[in-house]
């Protein structure tokens, strides 16, 4: 019975030892590729040799926060719809195909522009998480109202293909009418706001106008 006790413990320890034992060379492995890719930056920046940008995987979900899954969701179907070539990005020719089907054609070097805009690995493609960027951009509001990029954003909030262009224009001109009465509502409200501001400064100031007139009198 104590054999076979002592055995076991020493068969967890030994299990403990050779965890430890594992995780310090993956610890090893991991500060030794940091510093060997740190030496090899300085040798290039050194021989002059331009170094390039590397970018860690995300998830979208996790850094696109501001979007709903359903969003990212639908975000990506279109994505997929005009990657034709099933690669994961979207070209230059896809982009082209794609802003043609959406009835917002942009020209060779438009076409460049928009992926510049958001190219931030500079492959001259756009990525899933690039194509998200662009909305992200939209949602924000830097994006020029008459940019291709705009277009894009805008024009697939809605199925083109079943509303035709025509039907999207509709679209957006009902949407730019329901921000107009948004905003004149705002407009309203601090409209009444400053008012009551400005009521309540006079009543402050008439009050003590009959202050300075009453201590005449004390």
């Amino acid at each position: 019975m104590s054999v076979s006790s002592n055995a076991s413990s020493a068969s967890r320890n030994g299990s403990v030892d050779d965890s430890t034992t594992t995780t310090a060379t993956t610890d090893s492995s991991e500060l030794a590729h940091i510093l060997n890719r740190r030496q090899e930056i300085m040798d290039s920046q050194e021989a002059g040799i331009e170094v390039p940008r590397t970018f860690k995987v995300v998830n979208v979900y996790t850094e696109f926060h501001e979007f709903s899954r359903k969003q990212i969701k639908d975000y990506q179907k279109t994505f997929n719809t005009y990657d034709t070539a099933r690669d994961g990005f979207l070209d230059l020719n896809e982009l082209k195909y794609m802003m043609e089907k959406l009835g917002a054609p942009q020209t060779h070097l438009g076409l460049k522009k928009m992926i510049a805009e958001v190219d931030e690995d500079h492959d001259g493609k756009i990525s899933f998480r690039e194509f998200l960027l662009i909305y992200r951009k939209a949602q924000a509001g830097e994006l020029d109202s008459e940019s291709g990029l705009n277009q894009l954003a805008r024009l697939t909030e809605i199925d083109v293909e079943q509303v035709g262009v025509s039907g999207a224009k509709n679209f957006f001109e009902a949407k730019i009418e329901q921000q107009l009465r948004t905003n004149k509502f705002h407009d309203e409200i601090r409209q009444e706001q400053e008012e009551r501001r400005r009521e309540e400064e006079e009543r402050a100031q008439r009050r003590q106008q009959f202050q300075q007139r009453a201590a005449i009198f004390q």
